[in-house]
């Protein structure tokens, strides 16, 4: 047998390593609904939603019970999603173009953001930077002309309609419109790595549904709302099938969260929305209603089928771990971790604290603050009395007990980890309000407190309650316009 030199030999070894292909870069599917909460879904332990779509996608990879939105309302988690930063940096930290002042207010709103900082990296135009083709179907509440998604890195956007008469081939949402066109985007850019932002505008109010849904779900905490939520689940499917029709669901990777928790006081003119199971308040809420969400990653030969991940994760989390994913270097200053590892091998990251800060008033009661989750342990710090709550939220997901006067150095710990935190990402801060008046802040934030109101289990009384409570703030807000 001849043998060559090995001179020759490494030669042609380090050709061969040279010219060989790299690993084909995952498409990305990222589908975002609104106001959707971590208990809408029956993989979460809802009973009476059906969600047959949703559940088979969870069964085929992983699904989060800790993740959390960026805020407790959309723009400021939209933006935390685009950009990897925490709002609080972004000064963008309430829905556009917010709310005004009130006599009901004891503080002063600041002034936000009005749109996404031109200036910043984001997701998409970073991804299309490393070879991908880019969409985003749907809301995107980040601003108007000169900021829309095709201003920060988007190759196409289609807004669809918010709105639309239920039909066969239609939800009461607009879900069918924007998943057709999301899979046409798909189809047209096949043969490359692609990002599909898909954010739904439903289960969000006002809503309606088909005829023949509602009455399938006549049995549900509110059937219409329970309706529109197996609409959403059912677009879901036809994406999933689209993927599969095109031959590329095995190099893909779908992400399915919402944009904070569920809505669970009554506004505009549904009375009853949904609930969110044993967790406090809901949308536009520091308890964890408002800021847990459901979180589905599937990513074929990847993430292990019927995972489980209990580790906290939070909105601006996905720009790093998607980067990674793509083999694109992740930028320095991010507010986000990636916890890529922790999908594609098991390694859990290195624990840390998650962070809110939210200084306005919300339009469903939610009063200004910050908060913390370090470990179990939650706090509280509101802005209005400089007081704080704490809770242990292993052993009280639900925020009833208050431990803080239990714990007092523990509050002291996480109330100055919490003010590091604010001074270092320069978190605007609220003044007083000279027009405030006692009366009719009481009226709308403390008698009733919309955070302690249960509709899963609220009597008739009390729910009469809630709707005398949301006139008066319906008033309140309209004055502000």
């Amino acid at each position: 047998m001849r043998h060559l030199p090995l001179s020759l030999v490494a030669f042609l070894f380090l050709a061969s390593t040279a010219t060989a292909a790299p690993p084909k870069q995952p498409n990305i599917v990222l589908i975002l609904a609104d106001d959707l909460g971590a208990f809408d879904l029956a993989c979460d332990g809802r009973t009476d939603h059906r969600t047959p779509n949703l559940d088979k996608l969870a069964a085929a990879g992983a699904r989060f019970t800790a993740a959390y939105a960026a805020a407790s309302i959309c723009s400021p988690t939209r933006a935390a999603l685009m950009t990897g930063l925490s709002p609080a940096r972004l000064h963008l930290t309430t829905f556009l173009p917010g709310r005004g002042d009130a006599p009901s207010q004891k503080l002063l709103h600041p002034t936000i953001a009005t749109h996404l900082p031109a200036n910043t990296a984001t997701l998409p135009g970073l991804l299309k930077e490393a070879g991908y083709a880019t969409g985003c179907f749907g809301k995107w509440h980040l601003g108007g002309k000169g900021h829309l998604p095709t201003d920060h890195g988007f190759d196409e956007f289609y807004p669809g309609q918010a709105n639309t008469t239920p039909s066969v081939d239609e939800g009461g949402k607009g879900e069918f419109g924007l998943t057709a066109a999301a899979g046409a985007f798909a189809e047209k850019n096949k043969d490359r790595p692609f990002f599909v932002y898909l954010a739904h505008n439903a289960p969000h109010i006002p809503y309606t549904a088909r005829p023949d849904r509602v009455k399938t779900n006549a049995a549900a905490f509110e059937p219409t709302y329970a309706a529109v939520v197996e609409s959403l689940d059912a677009s879901v499917g036809q994406l999933l099938q689209t993927l599969d029709n095109l031959g590329v669901a095995d190099r893909t990777i779908v992400i399915f969260t919402s944009d904070n928790g569920g809505l669970h006081v009554p506004e505009l003119k549904h009375e009853r929305v949904t609930h969110n199971g044993r967790l406090r308040a809901g949308k536009g809420f520091l308890y964890e209603g408002g800021l847990r969400v459901p979180l589905i990653v599937r990513w074929p030969g990847t993430v292990k089928p019927g995972m489980v991940i209990s580790t906290p994760v939070q909105t601006a989390d996905w720009l790093p771990t998607l980067l990674e994913i793509a083999g694109r270097k992740v930028p320095a200053g991010l507010d986000g971790v990636s916890f890529g590892g922790q999908l594609t091998g098991g390694e859990v990251p290195v624990p840390r604290s998650l962070y809110w800060h939210q200084p306005h008033y919300t339009n469903q009661g939610g009063r200004p603050g910050s908060a913390i989750r370090d470990g179990n342990w939650k706090l509280i710090e509101w802005a209005e009395d400089d007081s704080a709550e704490l809770f242990d939220l292993t052993t009280d997901p639900g925020e009833t007990t208050d431990l803080a006067a239990k714990y007092p150095d523990r509050v002291k710990t996480l109330r100055a980890k919490l003010a590091t935190w604010r001074t270092g990402l320069g978190a605007q801060t609220m003044s007083p309000n000279p027009a405030f008046d006692t009366t009719k802040h009481r009226a709308l934030y403390i008698d009733p407190d919309p955070s302690k109101f249960a509709p899963a289990t609220a009597s008739p009384v009390t729910f009469e309650a809630m709707r005398a409570w949301r006139k008066r703030t319906d008033a309140a807000v309209a004055a502000q316009r």
